[in-house]
């Protein structure tokens, strides 16, 4: 998983030390919307341990859901409106599956092997898609490039990140 470096508010941007993307136990994590939320799923944040046979998918959308949901109002992040609680959007991998995770927490695992969000989304989704075949962490690099060429809130330095490495 690989994550740009840009912290972009209206028309300021900064280049940020503290990664985008990083490992929490069994889970790789990648985040757009908000470093503090990003901070919070980092650090304090402790997923609960899925029950024996329980399908990966529902384990993500019931138990690592209710606890994001936890941490994220625990630290202050979680907004109420009209009556909706709404989080940020960030990339799970876990048990060499990829799931995104949406702003009202609905969880979505996409056909193919490659996923993207943030505002550099659609380039990056389109370099991964004409790179198949590619080392993945060429297409990786290749699709934050892309990213960086044509979208004015994505910046490296680039940090590439993998489960185990």
């Amino acid at each position: 998983m690989g994550a740009d470096s840009a912290g972009v508010g209206g028309y300021y941007i900064e280049r940020r030390a503290d990664s985008k993307v990083f490992v929490n136990g069994e889970f790789i994590i990648g985040f757009t919307t908000s470093f503090r939320m990003g901070q919070l799923l980092r650090y304090g944040f402790c997923p609960p341990k899925p029950t024996e046979g329980k399908d990966i998918f529902e384990y993500m959308v019931t138990d690592f859901v209710d606890a994001v949901r936890n941490r994220l109002k625990s630290g202050g992040f979680a907004a109420t409106k009209d009556g909706e609680e709404s989080g940020g959007t960030f990339l799970v991998g876990y048990r060499g599956r990829l799931f995104n995770v949406q702003n009202d927490y609905q969880v979505a695992e996409q056909f193919g092997d490659y996923a993207a969000c943030g505002c550099g989304q659609d380039i990056a989704l389109g370099s991964m898609f004409s790179t198949k075949g590619k080392p993945t962490e060429e297409r990786i690099r290749t699709a934050l490039e892309a990213a960086e060429e044509y979208n004015a809130g994505v910046r490296g330095p680039f940090n590439i990140l993998k489960l185990g490495g």
